[in-house]
């Protein structure tokens, strides 16, 4: 099979994730893996695993869209 035909996970990055992705992303991994599929449950999870916001601020739904805006920018 020829893998150029296939997505590279990693296509769109520029540099390594940071400490504080990585933290964000094992938390929205581990949501999905207990079979967290909505905002409002993937935030609670997120303030369950006291995960930091950008603002110090607990989780809030707009907050996690913007945060995933920013850094999928």
């Amino acid at each position: 099979m020829d893998r150029a035909c296939y997505l590279d996970p990693h296509q769109a990055r520029d540099r390594e994730p940071d400490d504080y992705q990585n933290l964000l992303g094992d938390a929205i991994e581990r949501a999905f893996a207990a079979g967290v599929h909505d905002l409002e449950g993937l935030v609670l999870r997120l303030n369950d695993a006291r995960v930091p916001s950008p603002n110090g601020q607990p989780w809030t739904g707009e907050l996690f869209r913007r945060e995933m805006k920013r850094l999928g920018a």
